[in-house]
């Protein structure tokens, strides 16, 4: 799967997000070349193999929020990896000023 040039697109797009900021699963897509296609932005990222060292955790929903169930592991993880870039998160969300314009 990762010789297909959509996933690849995806994971360069994802490298490019600045780190302390974050862009969402469809600003993403759309970069790629793929509107529409937020859903397989968070295919890509699932699929990402773990020596690619993604910065998945840039990537969060729509409004700045982050995707995963509240009390999940990959929540708490991500949280903890924005924090650690310095962002601030009220409520699960990203303030706006933090999300880049790919």
């Amino acid at each position: 799967m990762d010789d297909n040039p959509a996933i690849q697109a995806i994971w360069e797009v994802v490298c490019s997000i600045p780190r302390g900021q974050v862009s969402t699963y469809g600003a993403v897509a759309r970069a790629a070349g793929l509107p529409g296609r937020a859903r397989l932005t968070g295919f890509a990222l699932r699929i990402a193999p773990d020596d690619l060292s993604l910065p998945w955790h840039r990537v969060v929903g729509a409004g700045g929020r982050i995707a995963f169930p509240k009390a999940s592991a990959p929540y708490r993880e991500q949280a903890k990896r924005l924090r650690a870039e310095g962002l601030v998160l009220k409520d699960g969300r990203v303030d706006r000023v933090h999300i880049a314009e790919l």
